[in-house]
């Protein structure tokens, strides 16, 4: 998803540079888009992997201390 950011992003600057203001501000605004979305489903899925990874290690060291073998 972020490569269509910086697609949407590169498009807009390059419609700019050759005066199609309109269609590079509506570029600009799709891009904008894509990146808070991106950024949106990094924090969901850090925060979730913080969270599902610390119960798998609670389970795992449960299990371990469980055996003495290991």
């Amino acid at each position: 998803m972020m490569r269509w950011a910086i697609v949407a992003a590169v498009v807009a600057v390059i419609a700019g540079a050759l005066g199609f203001g309109l269609i590079a501000s509506a570029v600009a605004a799709v891009a904008k888009i894509f990146f808070f979305l991106f950024l949106f489903l990094f924090v969901v899925l850090f925060v979730s992997a913080l969270v599902v990874g610390r119960k798998v290690k609670s389970a795992f060291s449960d299990k371990t201390a469980d055996n003495p073998k290991h």
